[in-house]
């Protein structure tokens, strides 16, 4: 009886998958590409990261190469662009979250306070424009506006009376340069998932509020921003499980031997040590992991840490 039972029961669930699967068989054959690509760049080469342990060689292949264990990583520990990889790393991460993180939130907040719907759709416009820009056109235009004679230099040297100089030659203003570069290209983007959240907020607590006496700041500070907390601390989850691979398309499209000391990151560093010095594939993979390990690592402490403090959390 029992058996029967079970085997009912198995039958039922395969029946209810097949049923699914027929009313939604567009939605999962549009799924497909999507997991093609994971397995493709994402899942089969985690196997490559094997030769971090190894010492690789393309005639002997990744299962005929020599075991090395820890030695790649010991390597990089020692090497004397460690501490200045790491700590570059550190600060370009840290600043690029201190300030672009919050400024969609507050962008999108004051631009939710616009009444005039045709003044907001340009502005929004206007904001999102960089972010569908090239990379390779941003870093252009970049190094044209702060070359020796260009525009954002000459403004500085009329208004400030600064030296005329290359900026990005500069060790010392490439982080400024950086991060100002990616508040224009991203905070008009970025703030699209705060308006969602906050189209999303019930409009009888602002006429509850407004029936209390609440003005637009208090009907901000106890309605608007409480209830995109939850956004707000999913999407700085998120944002610090990728603190130490942060923009490293745009430093390698910047930076120069002549900014290494600011402008090299542990990414960039990956780059040239596996593809531009010697090809040393086992040295840049245990760099590449060793990179990835302190990712995760920073990723559950503060998925931790919000779970804790808030009661919100990716898992």
């Amino acid at each position: 009886m029992l058996k029967k039972e079970v085997s009912l029961k198995g039958n039922s669930f395969a029946v209810r998958v097949k049923k699914d699967f027929l009313r939604n068989k567009y939605v999962y054959l549009m799924a497909i590409p999507v997991l093609l690509y994971y397995i493709a760049f994402c899942y089969m080469p985690m196997y490559g990261a094997i030769i971090a342990f190894k010492n690789y060689k393309i005639v002997d292949g990744i299962l005929g190469s020599e075991w090395v264990g820890l030695q790649w990583f010991i390597k990089f520990i020692n090497d004397y662009s460690f501490v200045r990889v790491l700590k570059n790393t550190v600060l370009l991460s840290f600043f690029s979250i201190l300030w672009t993180f919050p400024a969609p939130i507050i962008f999108a907040l004051f631009l939710n306070e616009i009444r005039s719907n045709k003044y907001k759709r340009v502005v929004q416009t206007l904001t999102y424009l960089p972010h569908f820009i090239s990379l390779v056109v941003i870093c252009g235009l970049i190094v044209q506006f702060v070359g020796r004679d260009g525009m954002i230099t000459s403004i500085l040297v009329n208004v400030f009376g600064m030296e005329r100089t290359n900026l990005l030659a500069d060790p010392a203003k490439f982080r400024t340069i950086y991060i100002l570069s990616e508040l224009w290209q991203g905070i008009g983007w970025n703030s699209i998932i705060y308006l969602s959240a906050l189209s999303a907020i019930d409009l009888q607590l602002y006429e509850a509020a407004e029936l209390d006496g609440a003005g637009r700041w208090r009907k901000m500070f106890h309605i608007t921003i409480p209830s995109i907390v939850p956004t707000i601390i999913i999407m700085l989850i998120l944002k610090l499980g990728h603190f130490m691979t942060i923009g490293y398309e745009k430093v390698m499209l910047l930076y120069s031997p002549n900014i290494y000391e600011t402008a090299d990151i542990i990414s960039t560093y990956v780059y040239r040590i596996g593809l531009l010095e010697g090809a040393q594939y086992s040295y840049s993979t245990a760099i590449g992991l060793f990179n990835s390990i302190i990712n995760v690592m920073i990723l559950i402490i503060a998925n931790k840490i919000s779970n804790k403090v808030t009661g919100q959390g990716l898992w």
